[in-house]
């Protein structure tokens, strides 16, 4: 028999975004305070998200209505990246990007503080763009995952296939 194992992965669900971004556009379109500020919050792509408003101050709190809607969603907001608002003619773009997989450097940076900091006997393998981490004990598997919930990597990082 193998032994067990997970995946460390840093996915989102697309639908949640999805759902999250059409939540914000229903809010900005409703809310007082943007009133005559066409502020919008659109899809820009496949992991691209473009906020727009007339003042850059309202750019900004379109942003922040969009990761409270995140949050409402269950999506961690480093999953969320966002630049700072550029003028472009008479309106404010703010460019986001959801942030997907976990990077080469991230991955060795994850697999080198499970050797450090796990229990003995337990292998991180990098997998593209995720990690799957096995151990001969599930015990191990479980102080390995309360670990890295413990440490901050700046990513979001999700539990899969735990077997």
């Amino acid at each position: 028999m193998a032994d067990p194992s997970f995946d460390v992965v840093s996915k989102v669900d697309r639908q949640e975004v999805d759902n999250a971004l059409n939540q914000a556009g229903k809010e900005l379109s409703t809310r007082f305070d943007f009133r005559g500020v066409n502020a919008k919050v659109a899809w820009a792509g496949e992991e691209a998200i473009a906020i727009e408003a007339e003042t850059e101050e309202r750019a900004l709190a379109a942003v922040e209505v969009f990761k409270e809607k995140l949050i409402k969603r269950g999506i961690s907001l480093k999953a969320f990246e966002a630049d700072e608002p550029a003028i472009s003619g008479k309106i404010y773009k703010v460019s986001g990007r959801i942030i997907q997989g976990i990077s080469s450097e991230k991955a060795k940076q994850i697999a080198k503080y499970i050797r450090d900091e796990g229990p003995k006997g337990v292998q991180a393998q990098i997998q593209g763009d995720q990690l799957r981490v096995s151990g001969k004990k599930k015990d191990h598997l479980q102080d390995i995952i309360a670990l890295l919930k413990a440490h901050d990597f700046e990513i979001a990082l999700q539990f899969t296939n735990y077997r």
